[in-house]
């Protein structure tokens, strides 16, 4: 193809400054405005955070969604930590600069293929934040959906042959993935728990060549809930990363009890005394295509708000970009409490802590172009079992850059290969087009109306599916994500505007 195709950079159109008018309620403010970017560009966004449908046009509601000042402070001191060398750098402005040439320029290869580190920590600190936010939101707002992956998961696992369960060994009755972990694990790359890898096997994978293109309380149905709560005394074991991936493990759990402002002494002494860190009974697997930053931090956030700690996530990330390197420092900068000043009180360093508990996230990143990808290569990432599928800001560029041709092709292979009870779920920039050339003459089809095409539409129309159907869960056309305004952060953010799309893959 010739042309790098990475995710998050889609800026022209979900990235706005908005505001408010004083004085109305929020539903009320909705209605009587549209949101309009700020010609500002340095301007902070001065909005309390919401996810708000914008127009008429919105489809279903979308209930609000608020996403707490002060989680959004603790994402972005997170993001602050990861990436703080380049945020604190001289060079910042002009890094940036160079970033936003080759975007405006479509030059995805200079802008990731062939940036240099610094520039993917630099595009990584200023556009991702905001969008980690978003996600987090929209993974909050399908929860419900979440919870029902989650219940056929277990379901799933109780459903397999008691052979496979008896290959795994005496330990089989108690593992929720039973014989087929390691098949899974080798496919989706999920990461041993207890394992780290060195800073230099890291730095490493994230030289390698590139491809071409690059390619987050209520219960579910009852027999799945059932599943679900029959499982909670088993344990789901962590897996190894598969082979070509870069995997980053969350380091051993903290020492239960400790208390985090004791001198180093004391800490030194309760990590000593052997406490059974957090068991996780059920856990939810990921593939983001296209994902980066923004991706794992909003998955580690969507976690995060779950009641019950036993809860865990594995999530895969897959891009043509070099990005691991920057993934691994969010990665552990999630899974730790950020930094203090010297002079916190008692009460701030109490609360100072991370994100999710490190136990509970795991993580792996595979530099891969996904359009070249054969379909045995995308069902062996896909694993045997449910999961999240994500194309977050990512699939209206494999239409533009790749084609429409190319990027059907995946949608069917996807069809083909991805598990029953698996979810889709698609966010972009809202009216999104991608053009067609038909003879000689040429014509623009919106995203959404290509997507469902090829995953909805044609499917009923011929009755013929090679894989699983789509049922379409929600649909919103134009949402927005308002950052609240007492955040900080050490370059200004914008707000978010986007188009979410969610799919269940059902029988044929």
């Amino acid at each position: 193809m010739g042309k790098k195709m990475k995710v998050e950079h889609n800026i022209r159109d979900t990235s706005h400054h908005s505001g408010r008018r004083p004085g109305k309620k929020p539903a009320a403010a909705a209605a009587a405005a549209k949101p309009k970017p700020s010609k500002a560009k340095g301007e902070e966004a001065t909005t309390p955070t919401a996810a708000e449908p914008d127009g008429a046009g919105a489809g279903t509601p979308l209930p609000p969604l608020l996403l707490p000042a002060p989680l959004q402070q603790r994402v972005l001191s997170t993001f602050n930590a990861a990436y703080n060398p380049i945020l604190t750098s001289r060079a910042l402005a002009e890094v940036l600069r160079e970033v936003k040439a080759a975007l405006y320029a479509r030059d995805f290869d200079a802008a990731f293929a062939r940036a240099r580190p610094e520039a993917l920590d630099a595009y990584a600190a200023r556009w991702s934040p905001t969008r980690a936010l978003g996600y987090a939101a929209v993974f909050l707002g399908i929860e419900q959906h979440l919870r029902e992956l989650e219940a056929a998961v277990v379901a799933a696992a109780a459903a397999r042959p008691e052979a496979e369960k008896a290959q795994a060994g005496p330990g089989a009755d108690r593992s929720v993935e039973a014989g087929a972990e390691k098949t899974e694990a080798e496919a989706t790359g999920d990461v041993r728990r207890d394992d780290v890898p060195s800073s230099e096997d890291r730095t490493s994978g994230a030289t390698e060549s590139p491809g071409e293109d690059g390619a987050r309380g209520e219960e579910g149905p009852s027999a799945e809930a059932d599943a679900a709560a029959a499982a909670d005394d088993q344990v789901v074991p962590a897996a190894p990363a598969a082979e070509g991936e870069h995997g980053t493990p969350a380091p051993p759990a903290e020492t239960e009890g400790a208390d985090p402002t004791a001198p180093a002494d004391s800490a030194a002494a309760a990590a000593d005394t052997p406490e059974p860190s957090t068991q996780l009974t059920k856990s939810i697997r990921a593939l983001s295509i296209g994902g980066g930053a923004a991706e794992i931090a909003a998955f580690a956030t969507y976690l995060s708000q779950q009641p019950s700690r036993s809860l865990g996530g594995a999530v895969t990330l897959l891009d043509s970009a070099p990005w691991a390197d920057a993934v691994a420092k969010l990665h552990d900068a999630l899974t730790t409490p950020p930094p203090l000043s010297r002079y916190a009180n008692a009460a701030a360093r109490a609360a100072n802590a991370a994100i999710i508990e490190p136990g509970r996230l795991a993580s792996s990143f595979t530099q891969q172009d996904v359009l070249a990808m054969t379909r045995d290569q995308l069902s062996q990432k896909l694993g045997d079992g449910p999961l999240l599928v994500t194309l977050l800001c990512t699939l209206n560029e494999l239409y533009t850059t790749a084609g429409i041709g190319k990027t059907t092709a995946f949608l069917l292979d996807l069809t083909a290969t991805v598990p029953l009870g698996s979810l889709l779920l698609v966010v972009d920039s809202p009216g999104s087009y991608s053009e067609a050339a038909v003879g000689k003459e040429s014509k623009k089809y919106p995203m959404q109306w290509l997507m469902d095409h090829t995953l909805v539409t044609k499917p009923e129309k011929e009755g013929v599916v090679e894989g699983c159907r789509w049922e379409k869960l929600e649909s919103h056309d134009s949402v927005w994500f308002r950052l609240a305004d007492s955040l900080h952060y050490p370059i200004p953010l914008e707000n978010m505007r986007y188009q979410m799309h969610l799919y269940r893959a059902t029988k044929p």
